[in-house]
């Protein structure tokens, strides 16, 4: 059985107000670093025996943040990437408010594709595809892994049988951390979104 804590990036000044997707750049902010260094010494009591990482630069401070107290190199993996968000990339949420494709795509997260980028399916697909991966390396072990808030949303839905219309049901927040166990026999998630003090 591996164990994974499936964590969130933490805040950057587009969180909740504009959709970052893959655009460079974005790093987190005096906010987001406050958050991820509390989460860091969290985490610093437990045997963590890997660190993988989104490419981009938000989820990968907050990876080598969290792998320093550890002395773990961060291992950067495509597959952990933000959801491909096409032409919405960049895009102010406020103003997408309006937008039918968009009020769409919320409501059918299954079958409605951003425009010009991938469905939530194709993200589920690599995300799961990457933990399982990960699972069979890393057998008994505690792995931490980095990404954004869809793609957890995704594989946390995929291993508890949630369908991807009701993704916007849970929340994943920044500097999150959401805990599953996996292993032959099935996977169980133990914590989900937790910001508390107690991780494991």
């Amino acid at each position: 059985m591996t164990t994974f804590l499936l964590i969130r990036h933490g805040e950057t000044d587009a969180v909740g107000k504009s959709l970052m997707g893959w655009a460079p750049g974005w790093r987190l902010n005096e906010t987001g670093r406050r958050q991820v260094e509390r989460l860091s010494k969290r985490l610093a009591q437990h045997p963590l025996r890997g660190v993988y990482t989104s490419p981009l630069e938000r989820a990968r401070e907050t990876a080598e943040t969290i792998a320093r107290p550890h002395g773990l190199s961060v291992q950067v993996l495509y597959e952990l990437g933000e959801v491909r968000l096409g032409e919405w990339e960049g895009e102010v949420i406020a103003d997408l408010d309006s937008r039918e494709e968009w009020r769409r795509y919320n409501t059918f997260r299954m079958g409605v594709r951003a425009p010009g980028g991938e469905l939530m399916i194709e993200t589920q697909t690599r995300m799961v595809r990457a933990l399982i991966d990960l699972a069979a390396r890393h057998r008994d072990q505690l792995v931490a892994v980095v990404s954004h808030g869809d793609p957890l949303r995704c594989a946390v839905a995929a291993f508890m049988g949630i369908p991807l219309d009701l993704l916007l049901r849970f929340e994943i927040e920044p500097a999150s951390v959401s805990v599953l166990e996996l292993g032959p026999w099935g996977a169980r998630v133990l914590r989900l979104n937790h910001t508390g003090e107690a991780v494991l």
